[in-house]
């Protein structure tokens, strides 16, 4: 491989806010960049050294584009998988290996490849037709998750009872037991192509109900250290089985019992990650260019307690954005805005981060709970 920081060029399949921040990122390490993106006014198109607007789905699209560079990563999983698999054996580098993301874009081979190896995971049934869903093997209430193309809480229905049968997917997909979770909790974890692996101390998150988007992240978790410790081997064992090679995002529940269920993964930079921008030595972005590198891994300590929120364009406004409360929220100590350059607001819309950093948990959080009710966006 060509130097890391020198005349590689290395792509990007998708311009959005994770493509937009891995940017912020090569740029201190010299590495050229080259985006494509459906949309010419994603948030990548001013940063990028070439921004190419093309379809991610598209083969053709796909290939040529990864003909003209050494080096290919993602941003967004839904992407052609034929076209990286062609390139891969023609030699050109892409992390994650596309066999991984053929695996990610389908929640039911993620489902079975939990089972196979052992990880926990709530108890599940694939479905490949609605009449399928009136011989469950799932008591209710129970979810269900289209197999393709869910993502920030879209294809995911809750199953109460008989009377939301009609209302379900017609589309494959998989049932799965509902969990009465005391806590949601991530894990990052890299590897290197030198099988180096390296996690991020676990998060706690909040998600949005109306949503159903993470929308408030604690970075490190208080919670025992034991199950700091079961979390971290499942993420590492995940990574080793896979053999990844760049970041994953490991989304778990912890149950009422103390028990950890993996729930989904993320083979990429990831919303439950953002904080290490301002909250870790090294940041999710660094860590990933570190791993597709195939350099040594960072230093992933927590320097503080740090807090993300996300800024989501506020129900009932669409348009330009406009953001109201920032002078207020710059004001405090500790907050550090990011905002992902979308002309367009509309609801529930990620349309930046902010970051909270303090010595003392609990005023952070206080923080953060003023950033979030002050900061709106609208239009």
């Amino acid at each position: 491989m060509k130097a890391f920081y020198g005349d590689l060029k290395l792509g990007i399949l998708g311009g959005g806010q994770l493509g937009r921040m891995l940017i912020q990122q090569a740029i201190n390490y010299n590495v050229s960049i080259k985006v494509l993106d459906p949309d010419r006014e994603a948030p990548c198109r001013k940063l990028c050294d070439e921004f190419t607007v093309g379809s991610l789905g598209d083969y053709e699209t796909v290939y040529k584009f990864g003909k003209n560079v050494d080096l290919l990563t993602i941003e967004i999983e839904k992407v052609n998988v034929d076209a990286l698999e062609q390139l891969e054996k023609e030699g050109v580098l892409v992390y994650p290996q596309s066999r991984i993301i053929r695996l990610i874009q389908d929640k039911g081979l993620q489902k079975q490849f939990f089972k196979e190896n052992d990880i926990p995971t709530a108890d599940f049934q694939i479905i490949s037709s609605p009449q399928q869903l009136q011989q469950s093997l799932i008591p209710f209430p129970y979810i269900q998750k289209l197999r393709k193309d869910g993502y920030d809480g879209k294809g995911v229905y809750k199953v109460v009872d008989e009377t939301f049968l009609p209302g379900a997917f017609k589309e494959p997909s998989l049932i799965e037991k509902w969990i009465d979770f005391e806590k949601e909790i991530g894990i990052i974890v890299a590897r290197n192509e030198n099988g180096e692996i390296s996690t991020f101390p676990m998060v706690e998150m909040e998600f949005n109900p109306e949503a159903n988007l993470v929308e408030f992240l604690i970075s490190p978790s208080t919670l025992p250290f034991e199950i700091h410790e079961r979390a971290e081997q499942i993420a590492r064992k995940i990574a080793e089985n896979l053999k990844i090679v760049g970041l994953l995002a490991v989304e778990m529940f912890l149950d009422k019992q103390g028990k950890i269920l993996v729930n989904e993964l993320a083979p990429r930079p990831h919303n439950s990650g953002h904080q290490t921008i301002e909250g870790n030595v090294v940041s999710q972005f660094e860590q990933h260019l570190r791993a597709i590198f195939n350099q040594p891994m960072g230093n992933t300590a927590c320097l503080n307690n740090a807090i993300m929120v996300n800024v989501l364009g506020e129900a009932g406004y669409e348009g330009p954005a406009v953001y109201q409360g920032i002078e207020k929220i710059l004001k405090v100590p500790g907050v550090y805005v990011h905002l992902y350059g979308k002309a367009l607001t509309k609801p529930f819309r990620k349309m930046g981060h902010v970051t909270i950093v303090d010595a003392d948990r609990e005023t952070a959080i206080e923080k953060a709970r003023f950033v979030q009710k002050t900061l709106k966006v609208i239009s």
